[in-house]
């Protein structure tokens, strides 16, 4: 049965890959995947839910005039699964997430309230201590006071552990 098996190919003598014709692949082109949807959204047409997890045929483009750091940027096309409207969405590398374009409302995801409310709260710490000399150094102060804490409840732990192997 393995002798019937080809392995390779035979090329005449005279043969010439210069020859052969190439077919030159646009760069916008459309491609078939299958994707998992990443969040759940709701269709603004018929107002059906989709969840996070669905698995869907879409159409995959990179888009030419959008990159992050030179990482490309990505737009999905998933048609909605009851009135079969188009629902497109594209990656967002800034924030490791994805946005919605249009055809759909993303659901509310609170950890993602929760990341906005921190990287505020970094940015406007970063704010007051850029113009204040005095509100950076308590700042520092107040992180090492905290760190100094967290360090002595550690070693307190470990004493108490030795303790109980002891035992």
């Amino acid at each position: 049965m393995g002798e019937r098996k080809v392995l390779n190919k035979y090329y005449p003598p005279d043969f010439d890959p210069e020859l052969l014709p190439r077919n030159k692949k646009p760069r916008d082109r459309q491609i078939e995947v299958r994707i998992m949807i990443p969040f759940t959204l709701c269709c603004t047409t018929c107002k059906e839910f989709m969840y996070r997890g669905k698995k869907f045929n879409s159409k995959k483009e990179i888009i030419q005039d959008q990159t992050y750091l030179g990482i490309h940027m990505h737009r999905f096309f998933i048609k909605c699964t009851r009135c079969a409207s188009e629902i497109c969405f594209r990656t967002d590398p800034k924030t490791a997430d994805y946005q919605m374009e249009h055809g759909a409302t993303r659901n509310y995801e609170i950890w993602n309230d929760r990341r906005q409310d921190e990287e505020g709260q970094v940015q406007e710490r970063l704010e007051d201590e850029e113009g204040d000399a005095m509100k950076a150094l308590e700042n520092r102060t107040q992180d090492s006071k905290v760190e100094m804490d967290i360090l002595d409840a550690l070693d307190d732990s470990k004493m108490l552990n030795a303790r109980k192997a002891k035992l």
